[in-house]
């Protein structure tokens, strides 16, 4: 996904939830609604989300250094992260907090046309912002269903702003549902079971958010498409027999290490071993600019299998005798 799309899609939501922050608090102390003093929370913290989101931005194109050879490019993984607590300790507990004290001492909600008028214009900003998020989404998913594109996907940007602005329009109807019960039915307590509501929601997207950036934190593969592609690449090499390890790493959403041992048939001299690895080099980058780092390990297939299992062995015996 690229880093100016990235941008564009988190500047969007940065701009317009700043502007909704702003007007539901002023509707929320005009009103007295709980629901509205939520919203206006989700809409602070979905802003900090985003300022946060590209200050990971930034803090990954820092380049390798002796500590991080590898670059700095899984902070993004981190700070999106963070932005998956924050929404739920901030977002969700708050929306939780304010819930229960208006249900506990319901009191009844001043000039509802505000709220209304209010969530009306914060529903039109955050259209426009999920609408920016989800174009930029699809452009890149391709043929992919949204689902497995957000489970495949390496870029934590626009599908954590996609799923920002999806809870922050949830929030609004959940919003303007409860304030509307509460008025016209003279329930206020309503009004407090709606922001309970929006903690909800909040609560899940955050779960989401939290279970998508755990395995990129972790570590995960490239796409089994490219994975692939380059199994064609080192398959039309004469000189190589077999494939014993391919070996993948997102280290950042356009940044893949790639490790490889290969089986080279005997009749190969050492000259045309190192030509073939320079070559397949040359030729998997220009094919995936996002591979920037590759390995390439001669290595017969059965030394290849012993190392293996001496591998294996030695961790069932750090392990106690556990495979």
């Amino acid at each position: 996904m690229a880093v100016r799309g990235s941008k564009r899609v988190i500047y969007a939501a940065l701009i317009g939830n700043s502007l909704i922050a702003v007007t539901k608090f002023a509707a929320a102390a005009y009103t007295g609604s709980s629901a509205m003093l939520s919203e206006a929370v989700h809409s602070v913290v979905d802003t900090g989300n985003q300022g946060l989101l590209l200050y990971g931005m930034r803090r990954a194109r820092k380049p390798a250094d002796a500590q991080h050879p590898f670059g700095h490019g899984r902070e993004i993984y981190f700070w999106a992260f963070v932005v998956a607590i924050l929404i739920f300790g901030l977002g969700a507990g708050i929306s939780f907090y304010e819930g229960i004290v208006n249900i506990r001492e319901p009191h009844p909600i001043t000039s509802p046309l505000v709220n209304f008028a209010v969530l009306a214009a914060a529903a039109l900003f955050e259209l426009a912002a999920w609408t920016v998020a989800f174009r930029e989404f699809r452009r890149v998913k391709g043929a992919a269903g949204y689902l497995d594109a957000v489970r495949r996907s390496k870029d934590p940007t626009v599908f954590t702003v996609l799923f920002e602005d999806t809870a922050a329009m949830l929030g609004l109807a959940v919003a303007a549902v409860g304030i509307a019960l509460a008025v016209y039915l003279d329930r206020p307590w309503l009004d407090g079971a709606a922001s309970i509501g929006i903690g909800l929601v909040l609560a899940i997207t955050a779960g989401l958010l939290a279970y998508e950036c755990k395995g990129l934190l972790i570590g995960e593969a490239a796409d089994p498409k490219v994975v692939a592609g380059i199994r064609r690449i080192i398959g039309e090499k004469a000189a190589i027999r077999a494939i014993n390890e391919l070996r993948t790493l997102h280290l950042g959403p356009e940044d893949i290490l790639l490790a490889l041992s290969v089986d080279f048939i005997d009749e190969v001299g050492s000259a045309e071993v190192e030509e073939t690895i320079n070559d397949l080099e040359s030729r998997i980058k220009a094919a995936y600019p996002s591979i920037k780092r590759l390995f390439i390990e001669a290595q017969s297939a059965e030394d290849h299998r012993k190392s293996l299992e001496k591998n294996r062995a030695a961790r069932a015996a750090a392990g106690g005798g556990s495979s």
